[in-house]
């Protein structure tokens, strides 16, 4: 380093401070940081000086170190206020410039000295040109910037040379928005950011910053002064609640080994495959024996992707793991919509999670929450002192069951926002679809509400045209930019061609849960089984409409919390009743047309409610009867990955058949599941009481052997072991308009498949 050449102090003209100006930068309300901070030319008595400019309220002196090696030159920066503003005056003969050129961010630095001793040295932020271009400005604006998340954010970058973070932020009615950290001190005057403008976006590079900072926006609005701390809403991670700061984080580190995945996902028609969901809360699944503790990402994978395998799901659904504040929200309260949550480790470990399901060959599901937010003050909610992502007229933009905020989907910026993050999870972290929660109070008005609080739409109805609208443009685009990705709605009413594509007039999902159907089997279940040949409507009802939509049976987490018991709870008389029952539901749930959907711990016959905060009860594996249910679904799952007409034919009549839907007073239902060839079928028998139907007979469409190839009341599965001794052959005895039949003797709450054999 060269011997400093220092200007005196009383040489700095000190006059050139223009009160007004630098009184709104010192008492951070200044709209415009870069006009008044950083390198700027100026004219003093005929001679071109380059004023440079900084504020640091904790810094006692301010160096300003030029050039490098040996042509380093430090001057010394005058503190012009006592509120820290510095300010170095370096003339351009003294630069050896003319005093017009363009000063490059890398032509200095700054050393800041501070009161206990230490210095600290940075580029300076206010150096550095704009971060986002015109045309990054103009997508977001339109929302069709599908890659949002790639601009907005903080991300690790390089400019000239220099490593930094870039931050930016859309605040469209802040006056003022400033990036805070441990960095800074938490101080909204020290990071204050460059406004670009009408698009409302924020922006800033703060130079040396590296990945792990924590940080927030701080930002003082242009409404009622209000000024509010917030977390980045395109945030890739977070702190661990209760602690609410963003981290700077680079999530494209892990190197994926999936393609072969990707590539076969790509072309799969899933509509025809096998799939059969195992439904999970990540941080109640298993937990550490010792203290309790959660089980990380990459212990999941190590001990949850096994399990699966062996019980023949074929996808893992995982309830939000987006950043949420409150443990018993599971999620769905999600306040950090690009960030895994912290609990379980960090991105990259859920990318390892992921990357090893797909190596197993198991699909990943997300839950995915766009219909609302918390109210938390860190999140979303009256972002930049005004209703930003949310309607600001309660009878809109308020869930008045859960306490939440609606988001406004008319409005360009927040679908992009969520078009931007719902690209994100299968963009970086190779998700294979999302289930998009409550699509029900997205699509109605006054979902939820008396009559006297919600506003009509433009024509006088109840649709939200504008959710309608944001919904059916997510699923073209998802499906565009991701093909064989799936979109699953968990749609609660009647809601028409929800599973059918936006060009015949659908929402435009691929799948949809069967709310009725579930709603239905589970209320007959729970019926004595002498009472239930007066609710058997309720078995055959959904065969009305069974291919109105692509459906999902899901017995999810839903069914099985506040007060409603465990499934097998749920069913009555003694043990061994419930257990038979449980069976029974089991084995016709795989048998009846549609994928399937198991929470976990059902498949264990748990007897407690689910509770996020303990696991589920895995001592269950060694108790006979929940073994023989775990045994029965895994054969299930099995069977169906196996079974091309369990599986292949899910969504039309060609698919499904009825034997005997009329034995009200016997409980019983036969129909037959048939595969694509039309040839290839199987015969499935419910006897839903608990009283042995002998010589129960039924007609079959063609003379053969007909083999018992499952029947839940084998003693394997915990069952008395009534059946037909291997199966049956058809007898030239027409039944039932068909030319064979066959004699059963059908087990007590039992269900039986039969398999036609070549002869």
């Amino acid at each position: 380093m060269t011997t400093s050449d220092h200007i005196p102090d009383e040489d700095l003209p000190k006059a050139h401070r223009i009160a007004d100006q630098f009184d709104a930068l010192i008492t951070a309300r200044e709209s415009d940081p870069f006009h008044l901070l950083g390198p700027h030319w100026i004219e003093r008595d005929g001679e071109k000086i380059l004023a440079i400019r900084s504020l640091r309220p904790d810094a006692r002196e301010l160096s300003l170190v030029w050039g490098r090696g040996a042509a380093e030159t430090t001057y010394a920066a005058a503190k012009i206020d006592p509120a820290g503003l510095f300010e170095a005056m370096l003339p351009a003969a003294a630069l050896k410039m003319s005093g017009d050129e363009a000063i490059a961010p890398i032509d200095y630095r700054l050393r800041f000295g501070f009161p206990d001793g230490a210095e600290y040295e940075s580029y300076d932020a206010y150096a550095f040109p704009p971060i986002l271009t015109e045309y990054d400005l103009y997508l977001s604006g339109e929302g069709t910037h599908y890659l949002n998340y790639e601009k907005l954010g903080a991300h690790v970058r390089e400019h000239a040379g220099v490593s930094g973070v870039e931050f930016a932020v859309w605040a469209p009615n802040a006056k003022r928005v400033s990036v805070v950290g441990v960095f800074n001190n938490w101080d909204g005057r020290v990071a204050p950011m460059r406004s670009r403008g009408a698009s409302g976006i924020w922006e800033i590079f703060l130079p040396g910053l590296a990945e792990g900072a924590l940080y927030k926006f701080e930002i003082f609005s242009r409404v009622g002064d209000h000024l509010g701390l917030k977390s980045d809403p395109y945030g890739f991670a977070s702190e661990l609640r209760p602690k609410t700061a963003s981290v700077v984080c680079n999530i494209d580190r892990h190197e994926w080994q999936d393609s072969p995945w990707l590539a076969e996902r790509a072309s799969c028609d899933w509509l025809h495959s096998p799939m059969s969901i195992y439904e999970v809360h990540a941080g109640s699944w298993r937990r550490h024996s010792e203290d309790g503790r959660w089980l990380s990402y990459r212990e999941l994978a190590d001990q949850l992707i096994p399990y699966v395998k062996q019980m023949g799901y074929t996808h893992i659904e995982l309830m939000p793991i987006m950043e949420h504040p409150f443990d018993a929200s599971w999620g769905y309260q999600t306040v950090g919509y690009f960030a895994v949550t912290s609990r379980f480790g960090t991105p990259e470990d859920f990318m390892y999670f992921v990357d090893r399901c797909h190596q197993e060959n198991l699909g990943v599901i997300l839950d995915w929450t766009p219909a609302h937010f918390p109210r938390d003050a860190h999140g979303l909610a009256f972002f930049d002192g005004t209703h930003l992502y949310e309607h600001a007229d309660p009878r809109m933009g308020e869930h008045p069951d859960w306490g939440t905020l609606v988001f406004n989907y008319g409005r360009n910026e927040v679908q992009n926002f969520l078009l931007s993050n719902a690209l994100f999870w299968l963009d970086k972290y190779h998700i294979d679809g999302l289930r998009v929660d409550a699509v029900a109070s997205m699509l109605y008005l006054d979902y939820s509400r008396p009559h006297d609080a919600w506003i009509p739409n433009q024509f006088g109805g109840r649709e939200n045209l504008d959710a309608i609208a944001f919904i059916k443009r997510l699923n073209e685009v998802l499906h565009v930019r991701h093909p064989g990705a799936l979109t699953i709605a968990e749609e609660s009413t009647s809601w028409p061609a929800v599973s059918r594509p936006t060009y015949v007039g659908g929402l435009g999902f691929d799948l949809k849960w069967n709310m009725g159907w579930m709603n239905d089997v589970l209320t007959y279940m729970h019926e004595d089984p002498i009472n239930r040949q007066y609710h058997h409507g309720k078995l055959t009802f959904s065969m009305l409409y069974a291919f109105h939509e692509n459906f999902i049976l899901p017995l999810s987490h839903d069914e099985v919390v506040h007060g409603k018991r465990s499934l097998l709870e749920k069913m009555p008389g003694d043990d061994w009743q419930k257990f038979a029952n449980l069976r029974l539901l089991f084995a016709y749930l795989f048998a009846h047309p549609g994928k399937k959907l198991h929470f976990m711990g059902s498949e264990l016959a748990q007897r407690d409610e689910f509770w996020e905060a303990s696991a589920v009860e895995w001592s269950l594996e060694k108790s006979p009867p929940h073994r023989g249910i775990q045994r029965l679904v895994s054969d299930l799952n099995h069977l169906h990955l196996r079974e091309r007409a369990l599986h292949e034919v899910d969504f039309e009549w060609s698919g499904f058949e009825w034997l005997e839907v009329n034995d009200a007073a016997a409980s019983v239902l036969s129909f037959i599941r048939r595969a694509r060839n039309g040839d290839d079928f199987i015969v499935c028998v419910c006897n839903f009481t608990p009283v042995v139907r002998e010589n129960y007979r039924i007609g079959v469409p063609r003379a053969s052997f007909y083999r018992e190839i499952f029947n839940s009341d084998s003693t394997y599965y915990g069952g008395s072991d009534i059946g037909n001794a291997g199966g049956v052959r058809a007898e030239p005895f027409p039944w039932s308009d068909r030319p064979y039949s066959i004699k059963l003797k059908l087990p007590p709450l039992s269900v039986t498949y039969f398999k036609p054999q070549r002869d």
